[in-house]
């Protein structure tokens, strides 16, 4: 962002400036003038003491009238007037008495008084030409009044250079008032552009801290979050084996057992190698910091895996009154995937499609091979859940409240998220919808020849 001056800041900053030089002008006045006085005592010796009293004065009465000027705080333009015009007022005189033989000298000394005022001074060049124009009329006056000589002999003898000098010297100036206007306007930029970085450094740095303060909090989060998986794995992970044991126990008395109990001990057996095998990969701690999960592949029929889970929730669906249509495919088709994370895709859809289905629907589970790849299919033709709510299910932990009366429940949709997650991970795709026709879901893995 450029920086932007105002009219009031730009002239107030012009003053400083224009007083520096002015200050330096005078006080130059002060120390050098009188020693002008040397130059009266060798080419003037007749009028040196009167004319080195006289510059004593104009010094005097110069510095009187500056300490006057910044007392009242008055323009510095008229403390330079002042001094001008007591400088060619002296001068104006001068070059009027002394003999026709010292005059170039003097009227040199003069040309030089106005050039040093010209490219010191700053203002506007007409001042300049003001009192250029008052110095002309001052040797005029003295002129008619002092002068013996003849008009031509007083050019010839210096005056001619003191006229072009004054005259010319006035353009000097102008250049340099835009100059110096041009240099204060930049350093007002420059200044104001500083400020503006030195601010817009304390609100980084500040941000900074901020910054560095959550992710301060967000690192003990991380602890705290490390160390609740690490406690709650071990506690699950024993839960787990107990229930492994508990199950071996009552295989060995399978003589005693009926066919469908059988069936039932084996599901158990297998759900709970499965947990064993999650949670043995979420307590890697490498795993979970890298986000990274590495994924066991194998060969394997992706119609027996999708069976065994449509069996598994045949029950879930039955309490309440939701009937599974199994439409899975009896031929193998052959996937390499991790089977029990694969297993656990399909478990979660299914199982969410059920928990969101209305009483007495029918929810369809298809499988097919297209396109060389496997597709399961969850079809259920009622109420539709929204496609808004399934996209932050799908994306999000988020709690959706059924507005059906005595059948709300809290329905969460992280088991959709991590469905769509390791569906990802494994390379395969996870489509779904919700609209007129009801919900939708559709998961496509490779097939293997």
């Amino acid at each position: 962002m450029i920086a932007q001056i105002s009219k009031e800041e730009l002239v107030k900053e012009t003053r400083k400036k224009a007083w520096f030089l002015t200050n330096n002008i005078i006080w130059s006045i002060i120390f050098l003038y009188p020693l002008l006085g040397i130059i009266d005592f060798v080419y003037a010796p007749k009028y040196w003491a009167e004319f080195t009293v006289v510059r004593i004065i104009v010094v005097v009465i110069i510095y009187g009238a500056y300490t006057f000027v910044q007392q009242r705080k008055y323009d510095y333009k008229v403390l330079l007037h002042i001094s001008f015009f007591l400088l060619s007022l002296v001068m104006a005189v001068l070059v009027n008495l002394v003999d026709i033989s010292n005059l170039t000298i003097y009227f040199l000394m003069y040309a030089i008084i106005i050039l040093f005022f010209n490219i010191q001074v700053f203002w506007e060049p007409v001042n300049s030409l003001i009192q250029s124009l008052m110095a002309i009329l001052m040797v005029a006056i003295f002129y008619n009044l002092l002068n013996e000589y003849t008009l031509d002999i007083f050019i010839s003898n210096g005056g001619q250079y003191f006229f072009i000098i004054a005259l010319a010297s006035c353009l000097i100036p102008n250049s340099r008032y835009k100059i110096l206007q041009r240099e204060v306007s930049s350093q007002l930029i420059i200044e104001q552009t500083n400020e503006q970085l030195k601010s817009q450094n304390r609100d980084i740095l500040e941000k900074n801290s901020i910054i560095d303060l959550q992710y301060d909090k967000l690192l003990r989060l991380d602890e705290q979050k490390n160390s609740f998986i690490n406690i709650a794995g071990h506690d699950l992970k024993n839960l787990v084996g107990s229930i492994v044991v508990s199950n071996n126990m009552i295989l060995e008395e399978d003589h005693r057992l009926s066919e469908d109990q059988k069936e039932f001990s084996k599901f158990i057996g297998d759900s709970a190698e499965k947990m064993q095998y999650l949670l043995k990969t979420l307590m890697d701690v490498k795993e979970i910091e890298s986000t990274e999960i590495k994924f066991n592949m194998e060969v394997f029929d992706a119609n027996a895996v999708a069976s065994q889970v449509f069996r598994g929730l045949i029950d879930t669906a039955a309490l309440k009154n939701v009937h599974l249509v199994n439409n899975i495919l009896k031929l193998p088709i052959n996937v390499r995937l991790d089977k029990v994370f694969t297993s656990q895709v399909f478990q979660n859809l299914l199982s969410n499609a059920i928990k969101f289905s209305q009483t007495n629907n029918n929810i369809r589970v298809v499988t097919s091979l297209q396109r060389q790849k496997f597709s399961l299919e969850i079809i259920d033709e009622g109420l539709a859940i929204g496609q808004h709510e399934l996209d932050i299910m799908f994306n999000k932990l988020k709690t959706l409240n059924d507005a059906s009366g005595s059948a709300a429940e809290s329905r969460m949709g992280l088991g959709l998220s991590i469905a769509k997650l390791m569906t990802i991970e494994m390379g395969g795709e996870l489509t779904y919808r919700s609209d007129d026709n009801g919900n939708y879901f559709k998961v496509e893995f490779q097939a293997i020849s």
